[in-house]
C-alpha cells in the first residue's frame, strides 16, 4: 500500500517497542505535527482576539438570563465570533489531513492484529456467496503445515484450515472448481500482511487469514485507535499549553 511504502521507512523501527509505547509515540508525533502546522497556518493575533471575544460573549450571556432578548441578540454575535474561528481553523485541517491519513492507514496496518508466530496454529476462511457447495482445496508452500486435510466441504458458506508455519512470507493457493485464488501470509514477531482480502466473482465473497485482534491497553481492553485517541487529547492539550496556540 502507498501509506506503507512511504512511512516504513521512518517508523519501522517502532515495531521493535512495545506496542503500546509505539502508539504512545507517534500520539504525541501526530499532536505536535497537527498543533504546529495550526499554529503557522492561522493568524494567531487574530485567533486569540477571536478566542476573547468568545468569552466576552458568554459572560455577557450569563448577565443577561433574565433578559432573553438581550442575551439572544449577544447569542448571535457570538456564533458569528465562532463562526469566523472555525473558518480561520479550517485551513489548518486541509493541510493536516494528508499527513495524518497516512499515518493512521499505517498504524492500523502494524497494530490492529496480533501478529502469526513462528509454529503457532492459526485459521484460514473462505467465505462463499449464497447457494454455492462443493469441495475447496487449499495448496500450501513449503514452510506451511496443514492440520487436517487440503481438501474440505463447504459449511454454512465457509471453509476453514488450521495451519502452522516457519517464520517467512508465503502465497496460499486455494482451489475451487478448476480456479486458483491466492493470499498473501507472513508469519513474523511483529509483521502481518492485511488480513482480509475481498473477492468479487459471484462465487467467494472472502478469503481471510484469521488473526486475533491485538489489546494494547490490556486494562480497558482498548485496541490501537482508543488508545491513540486519549493519549492524543492529553498531548494536545498539553502541546498547545507549551507552543501558546489559540
Amino acid at each position: 500500500m502507498v501509506f506503507e511504502n512511504v512511512l516504513n521507512p521512518i517508523f519501522s523501527p517502532l515495531l521493535n517497542l512495545p506496542t503500546l509505547w509505539a502508539v504512545i509515540l507517534l500520539s504525541f508525533i501526530v499532536s505536535l505535527i497537527i498543533t504546529i502546522i495550526y499554529k503557522y497556518s492561522t493568524d494567531q493575533d487574530l485567533m486569540k482576539q477571536l478566542k476573547q471575544e468568545m468569552k466576552a460573549f458568554q459572560k455577557q450571556i450569563k448577565e443577561l438570563k433574565k433578559e432573553p432578548e438581550k442575551a439572544m441578540q449577544v447569542q448571535k454575535e457570538a456564533m458569528k465570533t465562532n463562526m469566523k474561528y472555525m473558518t480561520q481553523s479550517m485551513k489548518s485541517t486541509l493541510y493536516s489531513f494528508i499527513p495524518i491519513i497516512l499515518i493512521f492507514g499505517w498504524m492500523n496496518a502494524n497494530f490492529a492484529y496480533a501478529p502469526i508466530l513462528p509454529n503457532q496454529e492459526f485459521t484460514t476462511t473462505v467465505t462463499f456467496q449464497d447457494n454455492v457447495d462443493g469441495k475447496i482445496e487449499l495448496s500450501v508452500p513449503e514452510g506451511i503445515a496443514i492440520n487436517g486435510p487440503a481438501k474440505k466441504e463447504i459449511k454454512d458458506r465457509e471453509t476453514k484450515w488450521l495451519l502452522s508455519g516457519e517464520r517467512g512470507e508465503y502465497l496460499l493457493e486455494y482451489i475451487f472448481n478448476g480456479k486458483k485464488y491466492n493470499k498473501e501470509l507472513l508469519i513474523a514477531e511483529k509483521q502481518y500482511k492485511p488480513p482480509l482480502e475481498t473477492v468479487k466473482d459471484g462465487t467467494i465473497k472472502s478469503i481471510s487469514i484469521d488473526h486475533s485482534k491485538r489489546i494494547v491497553l490490556p486494562f480497558l481492553n482498548w485496541g490501537w485507535l482508543g488508545t491513540y485517541i486519549i493519549f492524543s487529547i492529553a498531548f494536545s492539550i498539553i502541546v498547545r499549553k507549551i507552543i501558546k496556540v489559540y
